[in-house]
């Protein structure tokens, strides 16, 4: 619900790659990093500008930088400021991404979403059950809900970092769910005459050690990541720490939930006999048990 009125109320700050707007690429005479050329423009008066390195000609660097539509005289300023800490500046590119081109990489992203929760939806169900698959994805779904609407109350870009790290926290979410639903699987076949509500839980308890132990190990790689690897990485961490943390609870809370819930009101027993039909004319006799000629 949280997440929802994010998304509702401050809506979602989608970055140049989706909106359209201006790239610029610059050769510099000195070695700099994409931090210092970012806290420049953000000096300037450019703060969400996107700064990254790009190939330079072997005697130069390159650096980029993408921004929302900008007048000419704004450009000029920013070839200033990157100019202050880069010593000359040459433009290299100029570059305006137009809506259409924004709106093709949005749908392309919809898209490749898409492509992900259904490929994913068809593998658990193979494993598995549909019960199962839909009690996954929906999970998934919820956990990739929450990182959207959080990046949507802090008013963070939404841009292809954000994407790859939104498909990363699809993987993780699922390679989790799937652990503990491999467990279950087991302890249920185990345990065919106890209730699967206790079972189920006997089963998430035991698959609990394992999940914390190594949802903590990436998450203190995350975490040193997110302070220390610059604002270029700074946000692609924390939604993958956000998603694994939540990822987590929502394996426990959610979907097992929700496939006990799926399982009680479509239940499967591959133990049960099919029933073979009854011969109507099985009564009579056809003389063959006495020798008889028919």
């Amino acid at each position: 619900v949280i997440s929802v009125g994010g998304i509702l109320v401050r809506g979602l700050n989608l970055g140049v790659e989706f909106t359209g707007g201006r790239l610029l690429e610059y050769s510099t005479s000195k070695s700099v990093t994409p931090d210092t050329v970012r806290e420049a423009v953000g000096e300037a008066g450019f703060p969400q500008a996107v700064v990254q390195a790009s190939s330079g000609d072997g005697e130069s660097e390159n650096v980029t930088v993408r921004l929302d539509k900008i007048t000419n005289d704004e450009a000029v300023e920013i070839e200033e400021a990157v100019g202050t800490v880069a010593g000359d500046v040459t433009k290299e590119r100029d570059e305006l991404i137009g809506p259409s081109l924004g709106e093709e990489l949005r749908n392309k992203a919809l898209i490749a979403f898409a492509i992900a929760v259904f490929a994913q939806m068809l593998y658990l169900a193979w494993r598995f059950r549909w019960t199962w698959a839909a009690a996954a994805v929906i999970s998934m779904s919820s956990v990739v809900l929450t990182v959207v609407g959080a990046f949507a109350w802090w008013g963070k870009p939404i841009d292809g970092v954000f994407l790859a790290a939104i498909l990363s926290v699809i993987g993780l979410a699922v390679n989790d769910t799937i652990v503990v639903f491999d467990r279950i699987r087991e302890h249920t076949g185990e345990n065919r005459k106890r209730p699967l509500r206790e079972v189920v839980n006997e089963a998430i308890l035991q698959t609990i050690p394992r999940t914390i132990n190594t949802g903590l190990g990436a998450m203190f790689i995350l975490a040193a990541l997110a302070f220390l690897g610059g604002d270029s990485l700074t946000d692609f961490a924390i939604a993958l720490l956000i998603g694994l943390g939540v990822g987590i609870l929502s394996t426990i809370f959610t979907a097992s939930a929700l496939a006990v819930v799926l399982e009680e009101r479509w239940p499967h027993d591959p133990d049960r006999q099919k029933v073979k039909p009854i011969d109507p004319y099985a009564h009579i006799n056809d003389g063959r048990s006495d020798g008889a000629v028919v």
